[in-house]
This record gives C-alpha cells, sequence and structure tokens, in this order.
C-alpha cells in the first residue's frame, strides 16, 4: 500500500474514531459472512457501527486522542465496534448475539480511559449505563429527603386518622370515651 493511501486511511480512522471515548475490539475470523451481515443489521438497528481496522495504521491515529488506550490491544485482525449508547450498552448487545454467532471473540474494549481485556468484557456488561447511573445517583440523593419527608408527615397522619376516627364516631352518635 503506499504512503499516500496509507495516509489517507490514517486520516479516516481519526476523523471516524477520534472523538470516541470508547469502542470494543472483536475478532470476526471464521464468522460466516451470513452470520456477519446479521451481526452488523442487529448492531446497526441499536446504531452501533462494526469497522475493519488496519492495526499499525489505526495506532498512528489513536495516538494523542482517548482512543490510544487501545493501541496495546491491536494485534491480529480487528474489528472495532462502536457507537450505540455507551461501551456498556456495546458489550450488553455483543455478548448477546455471540452466543447466535459462532467464532466471533472478544479482544478488548476500552471504555473512558480504562482498558478491559477479553475475559473482562462480562464484568462491562454488568456495568451500568451512563443513564443507569445517573438514575441511581438521583435515587441516592433523593433518598433521604424522601424518608425526612416521610418522618415529618408520619406523626401529622397519626392526628388526622385520629381526628377522622373521633369524627366518624360523632357522626353515628356514638360517644366518646377517654382514653
Amino acid at each position: 500500500m503506499s504512503k499516500p493511501v496509507k495516509n489517507l486511511i490514517t486520516e479516516s480512522y481519526r476523523q471516524r474514531f477520534g472523538q470516541l471515548d470508547g469502542a470494543v475490539l472483536i475478532d470476526i475470523r471464521g464468522v460466516a459472512s451470513n452470520d456477519m451481515n446479521q451481526l452488523r443489521s442487529d448492531l446497526n438497528q441499536n446504531g452501533i457501527r462494526i469497522t475493519v481496522v488496519q492495526n499499525t495504521l489505526a495506532k498512528k491515529a489513536f495516538n494523542d486522542t482517548p482512543m490510544g488506550g487501545l493501541s496495546e490491544l491491536l494485534s491480529g485482525p480487528n474489528s472495532m465496534v462502536y457507537g450505540g449508547e455507551s461501551v456498556v450498552h456495546i458489550a450488553r448487545q455483543l455478548i448477546d448475539l455471540a452466543k447466535k454467532t459462532a467464532n466471533l471473540e472478544f479482544k478488548g474494549a476500552l471504555m473512558e480511559g480504562q482498558v478491559f481485556g477479553p475475559n473482562e468484557i462480562t464484568a462491562l456488561s454488568k456495568y451500568p449505563t451512563r443513564e443507569e447511573a445517573q438514575a441511581q445517583a438521583v435515587q441516592l440523593i433523593l433518598s433521604p429527603g424522601k424518608n425526612l419527608a416521610g418522618q415529618i408527615v408520619g406523626p401529622g397522619r397519626k392526628i388526622a386518622s385520629l381526628v377522622k376516627a373521633i369524627e366518624e364516631k360523632l357522626e353515628k352518635g356514638e360517644t366518646i370515651q377517654a382514653v
């Protein structure tokens, strides 16, 4: 391959992957073409894309970018899976699809600067997505206020129920005994 072509490919990688903060690397050797087409279609429905990358050019393109951590995982044939809601979402989708696709092999992942090895993809898929983590944080923040409001309202609720019971007895004409 000529140097100008390599430079074009490297620049294409920089433009396509330079703004990403994470991706998953897979090896698709041995995956049947029909299975690969189905895999691409299933992932594309969730906004996830697959691109086969050339290692030396990808390493050069990822240098001094957030994707630089993937350079250590780039050996042998690689396909980069990116897009979707988050890397966790990608990992979840790939694990589900790997059950149906023979010979799909995980090479590793990068999420916000942290590198995950091939054996850690399952653990990565169990992380909460950004939206799930935000929901958990909001729940933790609101929980003490909810508990405090319950403690404040509780005694008033008891008094209100006693007054209501007294009112109902008086309406029925029953006498109320002092306690």
